[in-house]
C-alpha cells in the first residue's frame, strides 16, 4: 500500500516505487516531518527526530519545564507563524482581535485511492489504480481555522503531490495572511539549490548556487509566474550531476505570484516552503468559508538532476496535460507573425498558406492583428471582432481556403489585455486593474482586464465563443504581453482588494475551463510574451506553450535545455524562423534551425513566399523526418548529454524511447574551435544488452558500448553547425 498509517508508532509513511516519505504525530498532536528520500521499508521511524536543549529556545507551554522539546529541533510538517517556531512558515492565521500567532494540531486522517480534484485549480490527476491519497486534518483550537494537509502518492512515478485547504470553523471572520502549500526539513544544508531564472526572450537559464545560512529564494510579484522566475527549484547534492547523486525537486502547479524560499538555520539545517507570495496577499475567510491552495509536486531522484527530470516529463506528459491533444502528434504549423507582423490582408495570407501546404505543413496560424481597429500594439485589444478592412471576404472566407488547401486553421488571441483605444475600453473603463487616483500604467500601449469579475469573463468567453463558433477554427494562441500593475478590483470591498492577486489568476483559469468545456477538440497554446508565463498551471490547460520570442536557434538551445529541467519537449513551442534571425541578428544554417526546433513542437515562422528553392526542399525533408522521429521524440525518454551552460563549445541531448529500440541523439556545436579537438559522448538510456544500429554510418554496436565507449561527434565548422545520430536496435 502506498500509504500506511502506524497506529502504534502513530506514523504516516507514503511510497512511490523508489521514494518514502514519512511523517509523525508526537506530543501533544504537533505533527513533525521525519523523512524524505530513497525508499525505507520501516515504519518505526520516530527517532529521526532529535530532542535537546537549545540555549534561547521557547518550549511550548504544555511541555515546559521539558526544555528538550522545542520546535528548532523538532521539524514541523506544516509551520506556522508566531509561536516558537522562527523559520519560515506556511500558516499565518489573524483573528479578530488582530493577532496572528497560530498553532495547528493533529485532529484526524483518512486514506483512500486516487487524488482529489482542486477546487478551481489546476492539478495532476489520477485515478484509484494509479495513485493513493492521505488527508491530515489539523486545527488551531483558538482560532478555529482547520487546515487539511493532501497528499498524493503516485504508483508508477517517484512523485508526490501535495497541497492544502483552510476552513473556517469559528463564527467569526478569519484573515489568511499567509498559506504556502508545502514546507520540506533537510536534515543538514550541505546541498545546492537550482532554480531557472531569465528575462524575456532568455527564459530559463540554469543556475546553481550553495545553500548558505539565511533565507535564499526565488519570487514572482508580477501576477505571474514571470520570464524572470519559473516556480521551480531543485536541492541537491554538491556532487549531483545529471546522472548521478540525490535531486529534490519542486514544482508549483500554479500561475500566478508564487515564492520558493529556502532557509538555513542556525543549527544548519535546511527548510524549503513553496506556495503562493504572501506579499500584498490576504484572503477573508467568512464562517464555514474554505480556501484551497495550489499544488507543489515533489519529485526525489537517486539519478541525479537528469532522473528528476524523467520523472517531471512523465507524470506532467501523463497526469498532468488533458484532452484530445494530450498523446497525438501536434500539428506542424506555420505562424505569420514574423512574416508579416501587424501587415497582411487575405491574400498575404494565403499566399504563405499555399506555400505551406506545398511544403507539407500542417496548420496555419493567424496571429494577432485580425481584429478590431488594429494595425500597430496601440489599439484594437479588445474588440474581438473580424477587421474586415484585413479579411475582406470575412473570416469563415479566409478559414475555407485554407482548409481547402488541407490545412487546419489556428487565431491568436490576447484575451486578458485591454487597448485605451478600443471600443471595450470606451464603453467599460472601470474593466481594467486600476486604483482610483492613481494613473494606469501601460505596457505595450496596453492595460490589464481584471480577470476577477465575473462580468468580464462573460464578456471574454462569449466573443471569443462567437469567434470560434463562425469558422473551423482547431487552435488557438492564447497570449498575455504585460505584467500586473495598479492591482485592484473596483468590485472587491477594501478588506478583500489583496485578494485580486489570486482571484484573477483564478479567473483565467475559469475562462481557460469554460472555452475547453465548450470545444473540446481545440487545441491551446500558451504563450505570455514568450515564455513568461510557462508553468504547469497552465499546461493542465494548454498542453503546449510558447517557449520563447527568442526564435535564434543557439539561444533556443539552451532556452529548451532550461526548460527541460522540469518541463516534456511536448510541451515546448519550438518553430523554425528566418535568418539573420529577428531578435539577435544572427545567421544558422537552416539544418541546425530545424534540428533545435524538432525538440518541441516543431513548426514555423517565417514568410514562406520569400524562400529559395533549396531552402523549400530541406524545409519538406525537415517535416518528413519530424514525422518519423516524432514518437521518440515526444514519447521518448530525455537525456542531457552535454550542458550549454558549462561547455561554451557543443550541446547535446538525446531521445529514447520507453521500449530503448530507438534513440535519437542531437548535437549542437554552439561556437566553432579553429583547431577542433576530438568530441566524443556517451550516450545514456539504452539496454546495455540490445544491438543497435546507427542508421547513418550503419555501425553497429551494443548499448553498452554506445554508453561506456561513447560516439565520436564529426567535425564541423561554423557556429551553430549541428549533426543527429538515429538508432534502431536490431531484432533478436
Amino acid at each position: 500500500m502506498p500509504v500506511v498509517f502506524d497506529e502504534a508508532n502513530r506514523v504516516f509513511k507514503l511510497d512511490t516505487p523508489n521514494t518514502t516519505y514519512a511523517m509523525q504525530v508526537i506530543r501533544q498532536g504537533c505533527l513533525a516531518h521525519l523523512y524524505y528520500g530513497a525508499s525505507v521499508e520501516d515504519t518505526d521511524l520516530g527517532y529521526l527526530i532529535c530532542h535537546r536543549n537549545v540555549s534561547f529556545a521557547a518550549n511550548p507551554q504544555e511541555e515546559f519545564p521539558d526544555r528538550t522539546f522545542s520546535f528548532e529541533t523538532v521539524p514541523l510538517e506544516y509551520p506556522c507563524f508566531g509561536i516558537s517556531d522562527y523559520k519560515s512558515a506556511c500558516l499565518c492565521v489573524q483573528m479578530p482581535d488582530g493577532t496572528t500567532a497560530t498553532d495547528v494540531r493533529y485532529q484526524g486522517h483518512r486514506i483512500y485511492a486516487g487524488k482529489p480534484k482542486l477546487q478551481g485549480l489546476p492539478a495532476t490527476y489520477a485515478g484509484e489504480e494509479e495513485a493513493d491519497t492521505l488527508e491530515i486534518d489539523l486545527k488551531d483550537s483558538v482560532s478555529g481555522a482547520v487546515v487539511t494537509l493532501i497528499y498524493t502518492a503516485f504508483r508508477f512515478h517517484d512523485a508526490i503531490a501535495r497541497s492544502c485547504r483552510v476552513q473556517n470553523t469559528s463564527q467569526d471572520s478569519l484573515y489568511l495572511r499567509r498559506v504556502l502549500s508545502a514546507c520540506v526539513d533537510f536534515d543538514h544544508h550541505r546541498y545546492d539549490m537550482v532554480n531557472l531564472y531569465g528575462k524575456w526572450a532568455r527564459e530559463r537559464q540554469v543556475e546553481r548556487r550553495r545553500l548558505a545560512h539565511g533565507k535564499q529564494s526565488i519570487e514572482s510579484l508580477r501576477g505571474a509566474s514571470s520570464h524572470q522566475h519559473n516556480p521551480f527549484v531543485a536541492i541537491a547534492g554538491p556532487n549531483t550531476d545529471e546522472m548521478n547523486g540525490e535531486a529534490y525537486g519542486f514544482s508549483l502547479v500554479y500561475s500566478g505570484n508564487f515564492l520558493a524560499e529556502v532557509e538555513v538555520g542556525q543549527l544548519d539545517t535546511a527548510r524549503l516552503v513553496m506556495g503562493i507570495n504572501p506579499t500584498d496577499f490576504t484572503w477573508k475567510l467568512g464562517p464555514g468559508e474554505a480556501f484551497t491552495a495550489p499544488e507543489v509536486v515533489m519529485v526525489y531522484s537517486q539519478e541525479g538532476l537528469g532522473g528528476m527530470s524523467r520523472t517531471f516529463h512523465r507524470l506532467y506528459r501523463n497526469n498532468l496535460c488533458r484532452g484530445p491533444w494530450k498523446h497525438k502528434r501536434r500539428p506542424i504549423l506555420v505562424n505569420n507573425w514574423e512574416a508579416t507582423y501587424f501587415s497582411f490582408n487575405e491574400e498575404k495570407l494565403l499566399a504563405i498558406a499555399q506555400q505551406a501546404a506545398q511544403l507539407g505543413v500542417e496548420m496555419f496560424v493567424m496571429d494577432d492583428g485580425w481584429f478590431g481597429k488594429r494595425d500597430s500594439d496601440k489599439s484594437g485589444l479588445g474588440d474581438w471582432f473580424v477587421n474586415e478592412q484585413k479579411l475582406r471576404g470575412g473570416l469563415k472566407s479566409l478559414v475555407d481556403k485554407v482548409n481547402a488547401l488541407g490545412m487546419k486553421f489556428g487565431i491568436w488571441f490576447e484575451p486578458e489585455m485591454i487597448s485605451e483605444d478600443s471600443d471595450l475600453y470606451r464603453a467599460h473603463p472601470d474593466w481594467c486593474l486600476h486604483i482610483p487616483g492613481r494613473g494606469r500604467s501601460l505596457s505595450r500601449n496596453q492595460m490589464v482586464l481584471d480577470m476577477s469579475r465575473q462580468d468580464v469573463l462573460d464578456y471574454l468567453f462569449q466573443s471569443m465563443s462567437a469567434i470560434l463558433s463562425s469558422a473551423n477554427i482547431e487552435y488557438v494562441k492564447w497570449d498575455m504581453n504585460r505584467n500586473l500593475t495598479e492591482v485592484s478590483s473596483r468590485l472587491l470591498p477594501a478588506d478583500r482588494q489583496q485578494e485580486t492577486w489570486h482571484r484573477y489568476i483564478l479567473g483565467v483559469y475559469q475562462l481557460m475551463e469554460r472555452l475547453l468545456e465548450a470545444f473540446p477538440n481545440l487545441l491551446l497554446e500558451g504563450c505570455a510574451g514568450g515564455g513568461g508565463r510557462f508553468d504547469p498551471g497552465l499546461l493542465y490547460y494548454a498542453p503546449q506553450y510558447w517557449t520563447s520570442d527568442d526564435t535564434d536557434a543557439l539561444e533556443r538551445v539552451k532556452i529548451q535545455y532550461g526548460t527541460s529541467y522540469v518541463y516534456p519537449v511536448s510541451s515546448m513551442g519550438a518553430h523554425v524562423s528566418v535568418c539573420p534571425n529577428e531578435q539577435t541578428k544572427r545567421s544558422v544554417e537552416l539544418q541546425t534551425r530545424g534540428y533545435v526546433a524538432m525538440a518541441g513542437t516543431f513548426g514555423y515562422e517565417l514568410d514562406l513566399t520569400k524562400i529559395t528553392q533549396e531552402e523549400k526542399e530541406m524545409m519538406r525533408r525537415q517535416i518528413q523526418q519530424f514525422k518519423e522521429l516524432h514518437g521518440v521524440i515526444t514519447y521518448g525518454d530525455q537525456y542531457r548529454l552535454v550542458d550549454p551552460f558549462q561547455d561554451a563549445d557543443m550541446a547535446a541531448w538525446m531521445f529514447v524511447s520507453e521500449d530503448k529500440t530507438e534513440a535519437l541523439v542531437q548535437v549542437v556545436q554552439m561556437r566553432t574551435d579553429p583547431n577542433p579537438p576530438l568530441r566524443r559522448i556517451r550516450l545514456q538510456g539504452l539496454d546495455p544488452s540490445k544491438r543497435y544500429r546507427e542508421q547513418d554510418s550503419g555501425r553497429i554496436l551494443s548499448g553498452q558500448a554506445w554508453m561506456n565507449a561513447g560516439i565520436n561527434i564529426p567535425e564541423m565548422y561554423g557556429d551553430g553547425a549541428a549533426c543527429i545520430f538515429h538508432l534502431l536496435a536490431l531484432e533478436l
